[in-house]
């Protein structure tokens, strides 16, 4: 019974012996399949990785692509508009002259003269205004200049933050543009002539609207790009008086002569306005004596004759 359990159970064993061996050879031969398949993508990658060049360089270094491509700046807030004006008024001793110091001041500076006025007061002195437009980087250097130009008598400064209006205005005025676009572009495809003619007064409306913004924003502009100035000048002339406090020799000659001078004046006036009536009565008096006078009758000479010829009767007789 022994020798025919064993004689059954080899069959048995060799098959399962055949089919440990082949599942092993299987085994080898996918594991080679994989190494040479990893082998082969290695190889691609590195035939590739030179064909990339500067490209495939600058990807897989991150700091170089860095150096090369600045970082992004965060946003600057938007700049500021200010409108600024100062008055000045100064007590110097010559007009013209602070009045050229103040335009030369305006040119070099890269501005301009504005409104000028120039009058004498009532107590003779000269007064000068005029109105300086200058850059807003260069006022505060003018404003220094022209206050060193004589004595100081007022100074009024002011500074008016536009910042938030200007900006308003530059993105109202993109709106209307952008409006005034699409109703052009509603007209442009408008079939009927009702509708043409409404789309072209609210065209003319949206148009007013946005020149009435571009004249606001060039206002500010020119308001915030160019500060105004305006200079007042006066020239005091002080009196002058003597030594002693008093009237001198000087003085008592020229008021005399000044009272001479006045009452002159006042005689050549009253002769100015006496010549008319002297030369009417002029003319009359001498119609009267070469025209009425020579016809009158000769009454007081003939008496004298009648008288001397009865005379000489009488003594004849």
């Amino acid at each position: 019974m022994r020798v025919r359990h064993g004689t059954g159970n080899r069959p048995l064993a060799a098959v399962g012996a055949v089919l440990l061996a082949a599942s092993l050879a299987l085994a080898g031969c996918s594991a080679g399949r994989s190494d040479d398949a990893k082998s082969a993508s290695k190889a691609d990658k590195g035939a590739a990785a030179p064909q990339g060049g500067a490209a495939g360089d600058a990807a897989s270094r991150p700091g170089d692509a860095g150096a090369r491509k600045p970082p992004a700046k965060p946003a600057l807030p938007p700049a500021s508009h200010v409108i600024r004006t100062a008055e000045l008024t100064l007590d110097v001793p010559d007009v013209a002259k602070a009045l050229a110091a103040a335009r030369a001041a305006a040119d070099e500076a890269g501005g301009y003269v504005g409104d000028e006025t120039t009058e004498r007061d009532e107590r003779g002195h000269v007064v000068s205004h005029v109105v300086l437009r200058v850059p807003e980087a260069k006022y505060d250097s003018v404003l220094a200049r022209l206050s060193g130009t004589g004595k100081l008598l007022g100074r009024k400064a002011k500074a008016q933050d536009v910042t938030d209006q200007v900006v308003d205005v530059e993105s109202r005025i993109t709106t209307q543009r952008s409006s005034v676009a699409r109703v052009r572009e509603l007209m442009d495809r408008a079939g009927q002539l009702s509708d043409v003619v409404t789309l072209e007064g609210e065209l003319s409306r949206r148009q007013a609207d946005l020149d009435a913004l571009l004249a606001q924003q060039a206002s500010l502009k020119d308001r915030t790009s160019l500060a105004t100035i305006t200079l007042g000048l006066t020239a005091s002339v002080p009196a002058k008086e003597s030594d002693d406090g008093g009237p001198g020799v000087l003085d008592a000659v020229t008021g005399g002569w000044h009272a001479f001078a006045t009452a002159v004046r006042w005689l050549v006036m009253a002769l100015g306005a006496a010549a008319p009536f002297a030369g009417a009565l002029a003319a009359v008096y001498a119609v009267w004596w070469w025209g009425v006078r020579p016809r009158l009758p000769r009454r007081a000479a003939s008496a004298p004759t009648a008288d001397d010829s009865s005379e000489t009767k009488s003594g004849t007789g």
